[in-house]
């Protein structure tokens, strides 16, 4: 059983603990937040027998926890990741799980000085779903282009254009679109075709709260190439797609797939409709807590090296539109 200490009360939260308790293993023990009082009603929807912190060192130090689960704001990932580790605890972060690929590293130089597990939680690459892209995708032939699209009008961004000051779109808390649901698309890219050559991004700096609102990559590979298209300020309707030269595959919702159509030359369509968990957090939980049962420090599906890939793809595409954020400085 590994017992579980969580940071955080937002509704991500609730979605991993909803998901996380139908893993075999998982056992809710303890959360923190700054407001105690918020966080016993928070975590009375789950349990009534909780340790409650608002105190971080205390938190990080109950021999009550085994490992914890971050989910606070993005700048708050690496600093607060580095606490746990540092007291022994295995650590699970939201995404981005850092604010920059220095952090990462520092991070990752510190859970293997101890010995201790911790991944990023990319749910999308953890999902049965993926699982299926994975296994179509030799069908159409040699790849030649992939396209992740992920653009979402933020359920804040009104509240933003109404002089709210919310913390998802504030240049100190080092959000905005590329790192909250851009990085959805650029994992699978890094995943499936490793490493770019290089990478062009292009963003749209918002005057209030100096984030990105919307914006696009390219990534050069050899052989093909990878185009990115995300937004927090806009809707799109339109799937994401891999192009090989025997056929495509389309992708429902690449920050979570449910759909995996593929098309070949031939006339061959099958769709793919994946009877996943409704709660599908409980995938990467799963993956985490299996990691701690077998002693592995390291998840071979989120793992080190591709997690630092990925961030500083980040790092470069910021660096390209003149998004910095304190915790670069």
């Amino acid at each position: 059983m590994v017992r579980f200490g969580i940071i955080g009360t937002s509704t991500i939260t609730e979605h991993f603990i909803s998901g996380a308790q139908k893993v075999k293993g998982f056992k809710l023990n303890a959360i923190y937040s700054r407001d105690i009082e918020k966080s016993k009603l928070f975590g009375s929807k789950f349990s009534d027998d909780l340790h409650y912190f608002d105190d971080l060192e205390e938190f990080a130090s109950s021999p009550e926890i085994d490992a914890v689960y971050i989910a606070s704001p993005n700048s708050l990932h690496a600093p607060q990741s580095m606490l746990m580790l540092s007291k022994g605890k295995h650590v699970l972060c939201e995404k981005p799980a850092v604010s920059n690929s220095r952090e990462l590293e520092e991070v990752l130089n510190l859970a293997r000085s101890k010995n201790l597990l911790y991944m990023e939680a990319m749910k999308s690459l953890t999902m049965p779903a993926y699982l299926k892209l994975q296994e179509l995708l030799p069908r159409i032939g040699k790849v030649r282009k992939y396209i992740g699209n992920y653009c979402q009008y933020s359920s804040r961004y009104d509240r933003h254009k109404n002089g709210e000051y919310v913390n998802t779109f504030r240049n100190e808390f080092s959000n905005g679109s590329l790192l909250d649901i851009g990085i959805y698309c650029l994992y699978p890219a890094v995943h499936l075709f490793g490493k770019p050559l290089g990478i062009s991004a292009n963003g749209v700096i918002l005057e209030d709260g100096g984030v990105d609102g919307t914006g696009s990559l390219l990534l050069k590979y050899a052989e093909m190439d990878a185009v990115i298209t995300h937004s927090k300020v806009s809707n799109s309707k339109m799937p994401s797609e891999i192009q090989g030269e025997l056929g495509n595959i389309l992708i429902d919702r690449i920050g979570s797939p449910e759909r995996i159509t593929l098309i070949l030359r031939d006339g061959t369509v099958e769709e793919h409709v994946l009877n996943q968990e409704s709660f599908n957090m409980m995938y990467e939980a799963q993956e985490f807590i299996s990691l701690i049962e077998i002693g592995s420090k390291e998840s071979l599906i989120n793992s080190y090296s591709l997690a630092l890939d990925v961030h500083k793809i980040l790092d470069e595409a910021r660096r390209q539109i003149g998004l910095v954020y304190p915790a670069d400085r």
